[in-house]
């Protein structure tokens, strides 16, 4: 107890590791944040995604944070619905008058809102939801600017799922003149170069349903530029998804491939040391073969020609890491350490070549793993990840590497989409700092001849 004391006492004395500790405590709860907030199987649809998920995303959008370093501040994408609800960072509102009829009724929903960007959206949109039995309800919108100005959008019938996308309307595009409607609707008429007229817009919308049960709701959605803390990619999934589950799972796989290969290859170095003959020889055997793999390439056999699953590639990766170059290293030692008085000792009394393996030649030897467990933790995690850049992730994983690998795919930063590589990049690069920092500490602690150094 005493010398542990002293050990977690030298440990703290390094800023290094309050810095180390500090960072990989805020990459585990991010880890049980983004379980707790997101469950697996939520995450793996999300992930997947289809139209119906991230309607409300807009493509390859920037984060919302962006605007606080932009001169030019963008749209932020928002939503409101005629139901009282409402998405994003907008001050607006929905509100719906209904007048009923002998047979239906004429609803009237007008959707207002603020808009004080230099910059026009990039797209607008709204979904009707329509109850009824045989008669479809008509639909007429109009569109009233901070100047005064009342813009005839379209006259239509609605299904019983209808999306009007005001992009598309090519009838609007010739009343706007030529130009795209998520243009033509903001701009400012007495405003030389193209730019947005800022102030309150309302998108009036009435709906004329013809028999007594039928009902509307409707939902205008703007995508602006920025959309989220994270951004969103080329399918409108929010990246922050992908961003919080990376955590655990380049944890997880980097703590359980640096925990089993450390310790299986401990345990192994331990057996051939102390049985010697063939086994031996076959340890030293099979690690000499292995070491002249080229491991990158099997895992991409593997991954190309087998199965991507993470968990086939993390047994992999422990199979072929077992046999490295440290079984050697630890043979080296453990031939040292056999010959002892205390494992004398340990045979005079008639103890099993188990015990003496189990209790006297690898406890000895964990202090001085520590720190290369630790270090190697990262290593996992790069490697995890930069399978995935070449594509051999696992598909139903949002990882950080999958991040990179779809930013890649699609060209992101030749299009200026730098944020797509940037945020999975800085995550892997803070935990290899993290444990870089803490195992170093470690080293200099545990290896002797590094103490006082």
């Amino acid at each position: 107890m005493k010398t542990f004391r002293q050990n977690l006492s030298k440990i703290l004395s390094y800023p290094s590791v309050i810095i180390g500790i500090a960072i990989i405590l805020g990459l585990v709860g991010l880890a049980i944040y983004a379980m707790a907030t997101i469950p697996y199987e939520k995450a793996i649809e999300l992930w997947r995604g289809s139209e119906a998920d991230w309607y409300r995303n807009p493509k390859n959008a920037q984060p919302v944070w962006m605007n606080f370093f932009l001169k030019k501040k963008l749209p932020v994408s928002f939503s409101l619905d005629s139901a009282g609800g409402s998405t994003g960072v907008v001050s607006g509102s929905a509100s719906k008058t209904s007048v009923p009829g002998s047979n239906g009724a004429v609803t009237n929903l007008l959707f207002s809102f603020d808009y004080g960007y230099d910059d026009f959206p990039q797209e607008m949109m709204l979904y009707f939801n329509a109850t009824y039995a045989e008669k479809k309800p008509l639909v007429s919108m109009h569109w009233k600017t901070p100047d005064g100005r009342r813009i005839r959008i379209d006259n239509l019938t609605l299904e019983p799922l209808t999306t009007y996308r005001f992009s598309q309307d090519g009838r609007l595009m010739t009343r706007l003149g030529e130009v795209s409607p998520e243009k033509g609707l903001f701009a400012n008429p007495k405003s030389e170069e193209p730019a947005p007229l800022k102030g309150n817009y309302q998108l009036e919308v009435k709906i004329s349903t013809f028999e007594a049960d039928a009902n509307v709701q409707a939902e205008f959605i703007l995508q602006g530029k920025v959309a989220g803390l994270a951004g969103t990619d080329h399918m409108r999934r929010d990246l922050m998804v992908a961003l919080l589950w990376g955590a655990p799972v380049a944890l997880a796989f980097g703590l359980i491939a640096s925990v089993g290969v450390t310790v299986l290859t401990l345990i192994i170095s331990a057996v051939g040391s102390w049985y010697g003959g063939w086994i031996d020889e076959l340890i030293q055997r099979v690690t000499e073969v292995n070491l002249v793999l080229p491991f990158i390439s099997v895992l991409v056999l593997v991954g190309t020609f087998y199965s991507k699953s993470i968990w086939l590639i993390l047994g992999i990766t422990i199979l072929l890491s077992i046999f490295s170059g440290s079984i050697k290293s630890y043979r080296a030692i453990f031939m040292q350490v056999k010959e002892s008085p205390y494992i004398e000792a340990a045979r005079s009394y008639g103890a099993s070549s188990r015990r003496i393996i189990f209790r006297y030649l690898v406890p000895p030897m964990i202090p001085l793993l520590i720190p290369g467990l630790v270090l190697s933790i990262p290593a996992f995690v790069f490697l995890e990840a930069s399978l995935a850049v070449l594509g051999l992730g696992d598909p139903s994983l949002p990882t950080w590497g999958k991040i990179i690998y779809d930013a890649q795919v699609n060209a992101a930063p030749y299009q200026g989409y730098y944020y797509w590589i940037l945020e999975p990049a800085a995550l892997l690069m803070v935990t290899g700092l993290a444990f870089a920092l803490l195992g170093f500490a470690l080293d200099r602690i545990f290896n002797p001849k590094l103490r006082g150094m």
